[in-house]
C-alpha cells in the first residue's frame, strides 16, 4: 500500500499514524506548490495560554516549489521556536529525558525548509525509536497512485482522528487539546508515544 504524505513541520500525531503503519510504503511530497497555512511550516504546541503556533517564516524568493522553498535568515525564529518549546514542556514528565535531542532540532544548519523538516523527522525517530523507511518523489502527478494525504490534515480544523485524553501540563486550565505536534505527546507520554500514535484511528 503506497501512501503519498506531505512533508511537515514536527507533524502532528495524526500524521505519525499515517506514517507509521506497517503495511505502508511511504513516499513523501516534494514536488507540490507550497501551500499557506498549512503544517508544512508550522506545527501546534500546548502554551501556557492554550494552544500556541509556532510558524517557520520563509524566504520569499519567487520559487512555489516545496524542495526549494527557503526558511527566512533575517528571523531568528530557531531559537525562538526552541524557547517556546522549552517554557511550554520544561515541567513536563519526559522533557528533561529528550531535552539535548529536542534542541539538536534547532541548532541544524538549513536554510532548505525541506532539509530542515526531514532532519527534524529523523531526530524524531530516534526518540520514538523507529525506523520507518521513505522514499521521495520525482515529480507531482495531479493522480497518484494509492493513497494521496496531501490534503488531509488540516492546520484550521478539527482533526479527522479519535485520540485517547492524556495528560498535558496545562489541561486543568484549558482541557484537553487533541492532535497537536508530535513533541506534545513525547514530553508528556514518553517511551509509550509509539503505542499511543498506533491506538489513533481514523473518525
Amino acid at each position: 500500500m503506497q501512501i503519498l504524505l506531505p512533508i511537515f513541520y514536527l507533524p502532528p500525531i495524526s500524521w505519525f499514524a499515517i506514517f507509521l503503519q506497517d503495511d505502508a510504503e511511504i513516499v513523501f511530497e516534494q514536488y507540490e506548490n507550497f501551500p499557506k497555512q498549512t503544517y508544512r511550516n508550522r506545527t501546534n504546541i500546548y502554551g501556557a495560554n492554550g494552544k500556541l503556533s509556532l510558524i517557520i517564516p520563509m524566504n520569499h524568493n519567487g520559487t512555489r516549489v516545496l524542495k526549494d522553498i527557503q526558511t527566512s535568515t533575517r528571523e531568528k525564529w530557531k531559537p525562538l521556536h526552541w524557547k517556546s518549546i522549552k517554557i511550554a514542556y520544561q515541567t513536563s514528565p519526559y522533557f528533561e529525558y529528550y531535552e539535548d535531542q529536542l534542541e539538536a532540532i534547532f541548532t541544524f544548519k538549513a536554510n532548505s525548509l525541506l532539509d530542515f523538516n526531514l532532519n527534524a523527522l529523523k531526530i524524531i525517530q530516534k526518540i520514538l525509536k523507529t525506523e520507518k523507511a521513505y522514499s521521495l518523489n520525482n515529480e507531482f502527478l495531479k493522480q497518484p497512485q494509492g493513497f494521496n494525504f496531501r490534503d488531509q490534515f488540516s492546520a484550521k480544523s478539527e482533526t479527522a482522528f479519535l485520540m485517547e485524553v492524556y495528560y498535558q501540563g496545562f489541561s486543568d486550565k484549558y482541557g484537553f487539546l487533541e492532535d497537536l505536534s508530535i513533541i506534545d505527546l513525547i514530553c508528556n507520554k514518553g517511551p509509550e508515544s509509539l503505542t499511543y500514535i498506533r491506538n489513533v484511528k481514523h473518525k
